[in-house]
């Protein structure tokens, strides 16, 4: 299985939280699962830090790509047409960029979002494919 981690749940793997429902963590730590984090969660979690929305305690957010890699995760770009497609995604109603972005990812790159967000089932009729417990 190929797995993007929503922002989320790339921060509590690596911060080893309990929140994460063990059947999830199990599947991620599979080594017959690809699994793979954006530069946008790495962007969405800079933005917060410095905003003071989010503590990450002594890391650095330009330290997390190379976290992710020693983990085992494959950190992805963002491609242009990713985002000149994005639109296509027609449901309005949740607008977080972050989120949207993941979810198109996940949906043009053919990878199960890894997210506890239950608003995320809404994308499902787009052909988001989702794990959570």
């Amino acid at each position: 299985m190929k797995l993007l981690l929503d922002t989320h749940i790339f921060l509590w793997v690596t911060g080893e939280s309990r929140r994460l429902p063990n059947t999830v963590a199990e599947t991620i730590r599979d080594t017959d699962n690809e699994v793979f984090v954006s530069a946008a969660t790495f962007w969405e979690i800079a933005i917060k830090v410095r905003a003071g929305k989010l503590d990450i305690g002594k890391v650095r957010p330009g330290e997390l790509p190379l976290r992710a890699v020693d983990m085992g995760f494959v950190p992805i770009g963002i491609l242009p047409d990713e985002t000149a497609t994005m639109g296509e995604l027609a449901e309005n109603t949740h607008s977080d960029p972050f989120d949207r972005l993941l979810i198109w990812q996940a949906i043009s790159r053919r990878l199960t979002l890894v997210s506890g967000d239950a608003e995320f089932a809404r994308f499902k009729k787009y052909g988001l494919k989702l794990l959570w417990k």
